[in-house]
Formats: structure tokens, sequence, C-alpha cells
């Protein structure tokens, strides 16, 4: 199993992005705006929005996680972990 370390505010990150991004396609799939191109104006923006900020948040934590299998294993506190 891969393991990531994410602090609590880059977890809020990634969880706002992918709730902008949902936004978006519901408002691409639904007729709740009942003029057409302003919905999917709205939809695509909101899609395109989450999917570039997911971008630089998933770049830090891959590029974090091989930072970490560069410097070797962390120091043993007598803790087992998931690796």
């Amino acid at each position: 199993m891969k393991t990531f370390h994410v602090s609590i505010p880059e977890l809020g990150f990634v969880a706002a992005t992918r709730g902008i991004a949902g936004a978006g396609v519901g408002l691409l799939l639904a007729d709740c705006i009942r003029n057409a191109d302003t919905r999917r104006a709205i939809g695509w923006t909101l899609l395109a929005i989450g999917a570039l900020t997911t971008i630089p948040i998933a770049y830090t934590v891959v590029g974090r996680r091989k930072q970490d299998s560069l410097n070797g294993p962390e120091p043993s506190d007598g803790l087992e972990r998931a690796t």
C-alpha cells in the first residue's frame, strides 16, 4: 500500500478542488439553470478551476513522496507504519 503524508490544510485544499470540479460536472449534467449557455459556461469554468488547482497539490505530494524515498527510511520510534 502506498502512503502519502498530507497535512490538514493540504487535505482541505484537495477536498475543495474536488468539490469545485464536482459542482462543475453537476452543472453540466443538470438542468437547474434554465439558460443552457450560462449553465455550460459556469460548469466548464468550475470544472477547469477544479482540475487546474489539483495539479499543483498533486505535484507537491508526489514530489514530497519521491524526496522521502531518496532520504531513506525514517528513524524507528518503535511504531509500525504502513508502507
